[in-house]
C-alpha cells in the first residue's frame, strides 16, 4: 500500500481496537435489559456503537418509547460491566507488537476515546501501556464527541502534528467519520461492526486487525 503522506504520528481509538470491551459490555446491556424486562436487540446495540452514553440513551428511546429509563439500563449494566471486566480486559491482537513498530520508527501516539479517562487507565493501565502513550483525549477532554472532529484534532494538537500527517485507527463508524473530518490518513479494523461502503469510501484500508497494520508501517 502507498500512503498518500509521510506517517508522523498515530492515533488510536481504545476500545474494540486495543481493548475488547464492546463486546463485554454489549454483554452487559443485554442482560440488564432482560433483568428489566426488555429484549435489547444486537441491531440496536450495534447502532450505539462508537457514541457517548447520551446519544447512545436517544437510540434506545426511540427502541423502546420515550417512557424507557435509559438511566437505570446504564447503572445496572456498568455493574455488570465491571463485574465482568474486574480482573482484568483482554488486548486485541497485535497491540504490543504495534506499539513496539512505532518505537522503531520513532512515532508519537495518542488514544482518542468516547470512554471516561477512569475507563482508560483501568483497561490501558491494567496492561502497564499507560506511558507507552503520549497523549489521551477520553470524554471530557473536547468539546464534542465523534463523529465530530475534536478529539482528533485536539490529540494531534497535543502530539505537535499535522492531523493530514497523522494515521487513525478506528473500530467503530462513528470514529472513522471523526478521524476523516479531522483530516487524518483513516484505517477501520472492524470489532462488532462491519465496514459499509461509506467506510470503504473514507478509509485508505479494511484491516483485519492490527498486526495487519504493524506491517503496513515499514
Amino acid at each position: 500500500m502507498t500512503w498518500p503522506r509521510p506517517v508522523r504520528a498515530v492515533v488510536f481509538d481504545m476500545d474494540g481496537l486495543l481493548v475488547d470491551t464492546e463486546t463485554v459490555y454489549c454483554e452487559a446491556l443485554i442482560a440488564e435489559a432482560a433483568h428489566m424486562g426488555h429484549e435489547l436487540p444486537l441491531e440496536v446495540l450495534k447502532r450505539m456503537i462508537g457514541h457517548v452514553w447520551i446519544n447512545g440513551a436517544r437510540v434506545l428511546v426511540e427502541h423502546f418509547g420515550p417512557g424507557f429509563d435509559t438511566e437505570a439500563l446504564r447503572t445496572g449494566a456498568t455493574r455488570r460491566f465491571h463485574e465482568l471486566i474486574d480482573a482484568e480486559v483482554a488486548l486485541k491482537a497485535g497491540v504490543v507488537e504495534m506499539l513496539d513498530r512505532l518505537d522503531e520508527l520513532g512515532l508519537p501516539r495518542a488514544i482518542a476515546t468516547s470512554s471516561r479517562r477512569e475507563a482508560v487507565e483501568h483497561h490501558i493501565g491494567g496492561h502497564g501501556l499507560l506511558d507507552r502513550f503520549h497523549a489521551i483525549l477520553a470524554n471530557g477532554d473536547y468539546p464534542r464527541p465523534k463523529p465530530n472532529p475534536d478529539p482528533y484534532l485536539m490529540a494531534a494538537a497535543r502530539l505537535g502534528v499535522d492531523p493530514a500527517e497523522c494515521l487513525a485507527l478506528e473500530d467503530s463508524h462513528n470514529g472513522v467519520r471523526a478521524a476523516c473530518a479531522a483530516g487524518m490518513m483513516t484505517i477501520m479494523v472492524p470489532d462488532m461492526l462491519d465496514p459499509n461502503e461509506e467506510m470503504r469510501s473514507l478509509c485508505l484500508r479494511i484491516a483485519r486487525d492490527l498486526h495487519e497494520v504493524r506491517e503496513l508501517l515499514t
